[in-house]
């Protein structure tokens, strides 16, 4: 529809609707492909954590002169890994229709072209993963299951949140200096020079947030492998995430015609 006091087309809304469904389809596909991942590589690898963690205890006990005694599990470790990839099917799909209302939010008012919709949302996920794991990854890696002291979980749990939000604000930062620059006809080089600069900046707030409180007593391979998977997991997330969305797009774009 036209805008009779300006003659120019008024930009159509996206509807918000298709998205979320767009957004829960997605968000369910990248939770299971995130939960099989885990399953597949990581887990095997936080069983070897869980045996450490337990001759370690073991160890202590027996230096303090106290006898070790193994604690039933309540759920088998079958029933652990069943409970992981539900659990990640769940999250993915939270995390997709957060996306797709973000999505919905930013591209509101503006048309949808021919390869749009995948583009987009290959970016945005890129965004979430830059702002929602890699930067808040750098301060405070993933570390295994049974690290870390019970009476710090508090502080633990601030420090991480107090990333996500320097994360967010950063990537937010570099998203709205190349975008500027983008509308003063500046360069690419010069976009991307300073959007990585914010990044940049961002890295170091990050590095000025306490340290983590607790030690972690694991064999550094065992540590590094954990973490390096821990942070594929969330790559496997947002690239499934982002994916799966765009192609939903393109294929409602190629629908229409």
């Amino acid at each position: 529809m036209s805008d009779n006091s300006t003659g120019v087309d008024a930009p159509t809304p996206l509807p918000l609707l298709p998205v979320l469904g767009r957004g829960v389809l997605a968000g369910g596909a990248a939770g299971l492909g995130t939960g099989l991942f885990a399953l597949l590589l990581a887990e095997p690898l936080m069983d070897k954590a869980i045996v450490a963690e337990e001759k370690r205890a073991a160890a202590e006990e027996a230096a303090a002169g106290h006898v070790h005694a193994a604690e039933e599990e309540l759920f088998t470790r079958g029933t652990q890994h069943f409970g992981l990839v539900v659990t990640a099917v769940v999250v993915g799909l939270a995390v997709g229709v957060f996306f797709a209302l973000v999505h919905a939010a930013v591209h509101r008012g503006r048309p949808v072209d021919g390869e749009g919709p995948w583009r987009r949302a290959l970016l945005l996920a890129g965004a979430g993963f830059l702002a929602l794991s890699l930067l808040p990854g750098l301060r405070y890696p993933a570390n295994p299951p049974g690290v870390g002291d019970g009476g710090t979980v508090s502080e633990r749990q601030a420090l991480w949140v107090a990333a996500l939000a320097v994360g967010v604000l950063g990537t937010v930062l570099a998203w709205q200096v190349q975008l500027r620059l983008a509308r003063a006809r500046f360069g690419a080089p010069v976009r991307h020079t300073a959007a990585a600069g914010a990044v940049v900046l961002t890295v170091v707030a990050l590095f000025l947030l306490p340290s983590n409180p607790d030690p972690v007593p694991v064999a550094p391979t065992l540590l590094w492998d954990f973490r390096v998977l821990s942070l594929a997991g969330h790559a496997v997330l947002w690239a499934c995430l982002g994916g799966v969305f765009g192609a939903l797009g393109l294929g409602r774009t190629s629908g229409r015609g």
